[in-house]
């Protein structure tokens, strides 16, 4: 179980990402509690001093004496293991932020999607899952590589379909499709599969299923090998269901 501690001068803030963060350890099924949140930098420290606090959250601007950059300073004094992230509105305070050895700075408005892929790193971070993560050039978004269901080509654009939100870069298609694993596998001009995430094929209609309703097709040039690949790979699971009988 993993101690989370919040620090804002805006208690509707906290109210806020208290929310996010419980409905992220929820639909993740992660071990993790809200154990403390204040607006108060003094009992932050207090708190921080005789409690096991394993990550802190913590905005920059408090409207005290001492700014969240002074407060991380002080908190790696008392506790160098603590991981540290910002949450602010200063994205200009983000170089600043990483001497204290931070684990990651989000700024403010901050969407849920971009708050559950930091708590997701995290935990694999502490815990040594062997996640991949791929890095994209928008924003330096970070997203789990088998977060991904499948990765669309439309003209220029490169377009990441996850389990939480669509991401659009602008990259090379096949450069893309040679950094990728083996279970991702191109099955058209326009379209990577991942196929751990495969929930339905229909080869008359040469279409392919996943959740949420998100379908992607099957290429004429890309059939055969599509399906050279389904047979001698063990990437689906219990859902998979293949229509060969329309």
């Amino acid at each position: 179980m993993l101690n989370f501690v919040l620090c804002d001068d805006n208690s509707s803030a906290i109210n806020k990402l208290s929310k996010m963060l419980n409905s992220i350890f929820i639909s993740n099924n992660l071990k993790g509690k809200i154990a403390f949140s204040t607006d108060n930098p003094n009992e932050l420290f207090e708190y921080v001093k005789n409690n096991t606090t394993h990550v802190l959250l913590l905005d920059i601007d408090l409207k005290s004496s001492i700014s969240g950059l002074e407060i991380a300073e002080k908190i790696r004094e008392i506790d160098k293991n603590v991981y540290i992230i910002f949450i602010t509105g200063h994205f200009e305070f983000s170089q600043l932020a990483y001497k204290c050895k931070t684990f990651d700075f989000l700024q403010k408005p901050l969407t849920k999607e971009r708050f559950e892929e930091t708590i997701l790193r995290l935990y694999s971070d502490i815990f040594g899952r062997k996640t991949r993560y791929i890095r994209l050039d928008k924003d330096k978004a970070v997203i789990k590589e088998d977060s991904i269901r499948f990765i669309k080509k439309e003209g220029m654009k490169v377009i990441f379909h996850t389990d939480t939100r669509d991401y659009e870069v602008y990259s090379s298609f096949s450069k893309i499709h040679d950094m990728l694993p083996y279970n991702f596998v191109r099955c058209h001009k326009s379209y990577i599969v991942n196929m751990s995430k495969i929930t339905d094929i229909d080869m008359v209609k040469n279409s392919i299923s996943f959740t949420k309703n998100d379908i992607c097709y099957i290429g004429p040039k890309y059939k055969n090998d599509f399906m050279e690949v389904l047979k001698n790979e063990y990437f689906t699971n219990d859902m998979v269901s293949i229509d060969c009988t329309k």
